[in-house]
């Protein structure tokens, strides 16, 4: 088995050197998906001295089997399902829209959370490091790319520590730079990649996106990086 991460830091710490072509840039920031992405975020922004913020996506799962997703929702109002899914499971309209209503709720509860009032940082014309702490499917990862999309941003970099091969190639497909430490083709699940892949927590998201906006943040004129990916 390749190398695992000790935890999400040691994971961050070692995305961030593949990303050094992004470092002080004046146009690009940093967006963490709660809650394990942004631990490694918080690394990668550190390391490049660059600004970091949450963006949200929740899963919408199947009732009674939560962990098969029937779609996802993220800020901006963006939803995508997974017809597939939907249908194979005769799961109804009706209960498509509660799932939906559901987590629309909480996810408007963690932007409040996460942001304390703050507002939202600027997407459009800038290019996003859209970072998870790993990538199973994509399909959060998907709903969140086509949410900044929808918010304008100019370019869009996927950073994740280890991502299955096949949702790899196809996500290269769909973005303008791909990222990863581990690429496994016997891919079971993200944690299987960790040592210690215990839950991030509210607080600790809390903790790091405030420690984040007093650390100083640099800038550069925008230059083109050398690659768009390992």
């Amino acid at each position: 088995m390749r190398s695992r991460f000790r935890n999400r830091a040691d994971a961050g710490k070692r995305l961030a050197k593949l990303l050094d072509a992004y470092a002080a840039r004046h146009d690009v920031l940093v967006l963490g998906l709660p809650r394990g992405g942004i631990p490694v975020a918080f690394e990668i922004a550190q390391h490049l001295h660059l600004p970091l913020d949450v963006f949200v996506v929740r899963k919408l799962g199947l009732p009674g089997h939560e962990e098969l997703a029937i779609g996802a929702i993220a800020s901006g109002g963006v939803r995508v399902l997974n017809r597939d899914v939907i249908d194979g499971a005769g799961v109804s309209e009706a209960v498509v829209a509660s799932v939906a209503e559901r987590e629309a709720r909480e996810l408007v509860r963690r932007e409040h959370l996460y942001r304390d009032h703050r507002s939202v940082a600027e997407i459009c014309g800038r290019t996003i490091i859209l970072v998870d702490d790993g990538i199973a499917t994509g399909a959060t990862v998907r709903v969140a790319i086509q949410a900044l999309r929808k918010r304008g941003a100019r370019e869009i970099v996927v950073a994740t520590p280890t991502i299955a091969q096949s949702t790899a190639e196809e996500m290269r497909t769909q973005v303008d730079g791909l990222f990863a430490v581990i690429t496994p083709d016997n891919f079971v699940g993200v944690g299987q990649w960790y040592e210690d892949f215990s839950q991030t927590s509210d607080a600790e998201v809390c903790q790091l996106l405030d420690h984040s906006r007093h650390l100083p943040v640099s800038s550069k004129r925008a230059s083109a990086p050398s690659r768009l990916g390992p």
